[in-house]
């Protein structure tokens, strides 16, 4: 059997495969030699088949499906033997329709689309790399609401601003009757908080759905009205009868508070619970500031590394390999939609392959996977787990591939992100919380 590759352009080739008799048929001929042995055919005893009978009907079919695999065979090791690099599958070009009867020598062409080849610049435009600074608004803030949490509600005779109403919202005609709890703080405008404040358990006020809340997503958490009215910004009459006033007194800054937060213990005064939070804050922080910069970065790169791809190949071959043919319209909507995500996979591909600390290795995965346990076993009081217990757990984990493709994965985003620090120009910018989310999301 022989194999040619023409190369098209950069990006696209052809290979060619001619497929004499002398290649196949012995294969053929042991089969059908096999099938005579053990077939069953009415009027004739087991392994008395004529062979002219067993050629007649399983030859062609034996035939196609052995050239098939030769075909496959052949594509797999060329492209290992040559090193390819490929994007997609080989793509069959249509021919006129075989005579399988007849024919004996074989020709068959397949379309391939090839990996461009390119330099990453890392050191292009400086990326904002953002540290948010846990200060001590955002400590007492959340000690504020912690402490709301942990305290108790007391009844109330009348609505004040940061109380707790309990009530039923009715409107026949859109057929809402809810009971409903909320506070004060989620009400919007002077308008309505003028309503309530003052108000009492019995009072009937006269709201609407529009600008009640200061989040319109809550006429739906709250009233049970229909997402699709409230993305319309539905605008109707409300009737809301009080039921119940509270107010949250805060939980006092005692042991027993302490205890109930962190163990026995475990904090024990006003300035350890502010560390200890302080602590949690910055790595809870961390995360989503690394989160951000790996999405800045690899924005970037999509946007400054210059290549091209073989498009058309890559649109045909979406249309003819997916579990539906999809249309070119539809094949060409898909590779719009995937089309960046390809474009970042060869990038990282192409750092991964010229930076050998990028590299995953199956003791490196191992350490992960030891950690990870170590971790997990903490967070449930296993503290003093031995080594023949983690690596225990570990083998198991590594015998499952569902469970090493999600580590991998984790691993490999890990490494990038570290490459990136070392490896990118950073902007350096510390910030509080708020300002973060105002800048990294427009929010």
């Amino acid at each position: 059997m022989n194999i040619n590759r023409t190369d098209v352009d950069a990006l696209n080739a052809v290979l060619s495969l001619e497929i004499k008799q002398e290649d196949y048929k012995e294969k053929v001929e042991k089969i059908l030699k096999d099938y005579r042995k053990t077939a069953n055919v009415p009027g004739f005893r087991k392994g008395h088949v004529p062979a002219g009978l067993i050629n007649k009907k399983y030859r062609v079919p034996v035939m196609v499906d052995e050239i098939n695999k030769m075909i496959q065979e052949k594509l797999n090791s060329y492209i290992q033997e040559e090193k390819l690099e490929l994007l997609g599958n080989p793509l069959p070009k249509e021919q006129e329709d075989i005579d399988w009867e007849n024919a004996k020598d074989f020709n068959f062409e397949f379309e391939i689309g090839l990996a461009p080849e390119f330099d990453v610049d890392l050191k292009g435009k400086k990326i904002t790399s953002y540290e948010i600074k846990v200060d001590d608004k955002t400590i007492n803030d959340q000690i504020d609401r912690i402490r709301e949490q942990y305290g108790k509600l007391v009844n109330k005779d009348e609505v004040a601003e940061g109380d707790e109403i309990t009530g039923v919202f009715r409107n026949d005609d859109e057929d809402i009757n809810v009971d409903a709890t909320f506070k004060t703080d989620r009400i919007k405008g002077k308008t309505n908080m003028k309503k309530l404040v003052g108000s009492k358990p019995g009072d009937v006020l006269k709201l609407k759905t529009q600008n009640l809340f200061e989040n319109d997503q809550d006429l739906n958490n709250l009233l049970k009205i229909d997402q699709e009215k409230v993305d319309e910004g539905i605008n109707v009459p409300l009737e809301f009868e009080i039921t119940e006033v509270n107010t949250r007194e805060k939980a006092e800054m005692t042991q027993e508070f302490f205890d109930k937060l962190f163990g026995p213990d475990a904090i024990k005064s006003e300035d350890e619970l502010k560390e200890r939070l302080r602590e949690d804050a910055s790595k809870q922080f961390a995360q989503q500031t690394d989160q951000k910069l790996l999405t800045d970065v690899t924005e970037s790169l999509i946007e400054n590394t210059k290549f091209d791809l073989p498009a058309d190949f890559l649109k045909r071959w979406i249309a003819n390999n997916g579990e539906q043919e999809m249309t070119a319209e539809e094949a060409e909507e898909e590779y719009n939609r995937s089309e960046k995500g390809l474009r970042y996979q060869l990038i990282e591909g192409n750092l991964i392959k010229n930076n050998e600390d990028l590299q995953l290795k199956f003791e490196d995965l191992q350490e992960y996977a030891r950690t990870m346990i170590r971790q997990q076993m903490a967070q449930y009081g296993h503290t003093g787990a031995t080594d023949e217990e983690v690596d225990q757990v570990v083998a198991r984990i590594m015998s499952n591939q569902d469970e090493v493709k999600k580590m991998s994965e984790q691993l490999q985003n890990e490494k990038m992100l570290d490459f990136f620090k070392e490896n990118v120009s950073l902007k350096k910018k510390e910030v509080s919380y708020e300002k973060f989310i105002e800048e990294a999301y427009g929010a």
